[in-house]
């Protein structure tokens, strides 16, 4: 009985999964092709699945269309579906002020947006962004160098000459 059962899992098998307009791998376990997506980590994943009502160990590709609806679902509004809003990627959004959580292409869209209003408005992180230096406060004389050459050492003095007598 449990051979049947694995016999028709194999024939309904996905090799890719369409979820959220993303690809995802059927290979692998639910919670770690769901971090293929763009926005989209293990702890969301986790709790995606949780909320979804689906197994995360299962395979992607054994998943029925029911499941990947559900699935769907819950990552295209995660705060909608109740993911708590600590997990949002976008809190207080700077024109809306609200709650979100991005994904996929509006993610890659919103952050250079955010990076553009940065380095036009001229603050710090805009300038550091344009020079391509760190901008969370890092040392720079070791690390980033691959725009300055090589790493700047310590010369020891040439040593003095010694007095006559």
């Amino acid at each position: 009985m449990a051979k049947e059962e694995q016999v028709k899992q194999e024939t309904n098998f996905k090799h890719i999964v369409r979820i959220a307009n993303v690809d995802v791998p059927g290979e692998k376990q639910i919670r770690f092709a769901l971090t293929k997506i763009k926005g989209v980590g293990i702890n969301l994943a986790d709790s995606i699945c949780k909320l979804a009502g689906v197994d995360r160990t299962l395979k992607a590709g054994n998943l029925k269309e029911a499941q990947v609806a559900s699935l769907d679902k819950v990552v295209n509004n995660p705060l909608a579906s109740g993911v708590p809003v600590w997990m949002a990627n976008r809190r207080k959004d700077y024109d809306t002020s609200e709650d979100k959580h991005l994904i996929t292409g509006t993610l890659n869209f919103v952050k250079d947006n955010d990076l553009k209003r940065l380095k036009k408005i001229k603050t710090l992180r805009g300038i550091r962004h344009q020079r391509g230096l760190p901008v969370r406060g890092q040392r720079t004389r070791s690390n980033f160098r691959k725009t300055k050459g090589k790493v700047v050492g310590v010369k020891k003095k040439a040593p003095a000459p010694k007095a006559k007598k």
